[in-house]
């Protein structure tokens, strides 16, 4: 992919989640159509199963959720994070706060309602972040945005030992999720790890994930060659476990995403694709493409969101300005592994970011993450 903005402002080491200037541009350009679109999401019923429901309509590339007691919080597309009452539609919103970067920036929400906001890179490779990029913030209500942990600081002294392209030291902090003891987990798309941050701004590496071998599409050649995790998502399982997705470097081959199962407390774990079930990483699940965020449910439930059905770098060399993406529920199999998987509300999600269940069950997800969307009720 060329340069030009990506998903998180920078595009990240093996070629991650290109989307050029021109194509944003074009998706804005195509408003109207993307306006037709999102009354379709509403009012249909995906060939999954499901259907979706409005809950906060007229968003600007929304992108992240979370959830706690009856409300939302959700992200938009100039850094902007606002909550609202979950069960009806465009009520009880507040704003929260805007964080740097011009992007949406992933979140989550503890129980207490305390949002922390994960920022991008930004800008191009090589270049100088900017003030406020890559960086973890908190939120609260009627306060400024208050930064808790610089991570390009970090990875600027942790290189990713396993670096295929770009720099070690390149991050992309892409997916949040907040712990019960009140630290926080980062996924970084370009370092191809996972972090633990602490309030006071200590971190340390969780895990690193390891590139894996794949075969290029026959469109690429067809060869194979290594590609890199590229860890876009993260969350905290109903068993205490963390949970990691892949999106898949170049050439983002479909069906070569994983979803990774690592034990809590666990510091410089190895998630390898040679040896999956050896250590405190392990692959949990196989078989997705193009994955951009994970939430965890009841019972061992997860959802899991495909930003691209087709893989991102299809999308990419379609010249299409958008694409129908995927939302999956991925049910707990035995002996700690997968087990089947079930898509909901099949061809009616136009590029998706983000998804959250809340504590009573409900399943929320965002959709197109450029252009005009939505945040909706998945029922």
């Amino acid at each position: 992919m060329g340069g030009g903005s990506t998903l998180g402002g920078r595009r990240s080491r093996g070629h991650l989640v290109g989307v050029r200037t021109a194509r944003i541009a074009a998706v804005s350009a195509v408003a109207l159509i993307g306006t037709v679109l999102v009354a379709g999401q509403a009012e249909g019923t995906g060939g999954g199963g499901g259907s979706l429901k409005p809950v906060v309509t007229g968003l600007n590339g929304p992108r992240g959720v979370a959830a706690y007691d009856g409300k939302i919080v959700y992200s938009v597309g100039d850094g902007s994070v606002y909550e609202a009452w979950a069960y009806g539609k465009n009520k009880g919103i507040k704003k929260l706060g805007t964080v740097p970067g011009g992007f949406p920036p992933a979140i989550d929400t503890n129980r207490w309602g305390v949002t922390y906001a994960l920022t991008g890179a930004g800008g191009e490779p090589g270049q100088p972040i900017p003030p406020g990029g890559a960086t973890l913030f908190r939120m609260r209500p009627g306060k400024a945005p208050l930064p808790i942990a610089n991570i390009a600081k970090y990875q600027a002294k942790d290189p990713d030992p396993y670096n295929v392209s770009e720099s070690p030291t390149e991050t992309n902090p892409f997916g949040v999720a907040v712990l019960r003891d009140g630290t926080i987990l980062v996924a970084d798309a370009a370092n191809n790890d996972l972090l633990r941050v602490w309030p006071n701004g200590k971190i340390k590496t969780v895990a690193r994930l390891k590139p894996r071998v794949i075969k290029a599409p026959s469109n690429l050649g067809g060869q194979l060659v290594p590609s890199e995790a590229v860890a876009t998502s993260v969350t905290v399982g109903s068993d205490g476990y963390y949970y990691v997705g892949e999106l898949r470097g170049f050439p983002a081959t479909p069906g070569t995403s994983q979803i990774w199962r690592i034990k809590p407390g666990s510091v410089n774990a190895v998630c390898d694709p040679v040896k999956p079930y050896k250590g405190h990483c392990q692959r949990y699940a196989d078989g997705y493409t193009s994955i951009v965020d994970l939430a965890a449910g009841p019972r061992g439930t997860l959802a899991v969101v495909q930003l691209a059905r087709d893989s991102w770098l299809a999308w990419e060399m379609s010249g299409q300005p958008t694409a129908v993406g995927s939302l999956f529920l991925q049910y707990r199999g035995k002996y700690n592994k997968a087990g089947y998987k079930k898509e909901l509300v099949r061809g009616k999600l136009q590029l998706p970011a983000g998804v959250a269940f809340n504590k009573y069950g409900s399943l929320f997800v965002s959709s197109p993450l450029f252009g005009p969307g939505a945040v909706y009720r998945v029922r």
